[in-house]
């Protein structure tokens, strides 16, 4: 098991995201849509993980243009999800980002079904 963990988060306007955890404590990704409620959140989680072979993604600059995020966008071009953290480097983001992908397709599955809560 690698102690890797999803939670669901409620913000202040009572929309879902997910988080993925990773055994350190680290936030690895986060949901790049809000959803109205716990089970839809899950259901975008879990699109994510059967659908990440065939969605585009890539790095680019923060809005503010001081760092670099990864994102993993749909089909329709939404922003599915992204870095946990913006990163100084673009070298170290593209690093997290390739290592986040495999982590999602090696585990994406067991997430789904279990990590959710």
């Amino acid at each position: 098991m690698s102690g890797t963990r999803c939670p669901v988060d409620m913000g202040a306007d009572g929309r879902h995201g997910w988080r993925l955890v990773a055994q350190n404590g680290r936030v690895v990704a986060r949901s790049g849509l809000c959803y109205d409620d716990h089970a839809r959140c899950r259901e975008g989680f879990t699109a994510l993980c059967a659908g990440h072979a065939d969605m585009a993604g890539g790095v680019q600059h923060t809005v503010g243009g001081n760092g670099w995020v990864w994102l993993l966008r749909d089909a329709e071009g939404r922003t599915t999800a992204l870095s946990g953290r913006s990163y100084e480097r673009r070298s170290t983001c593209r690093t997290a980002y390739a290592r986040s992908r495999a982590l999602i397709a090696a585990e994406g599955s067991r997430w789904a079904s279990t990590a959710l809560r």
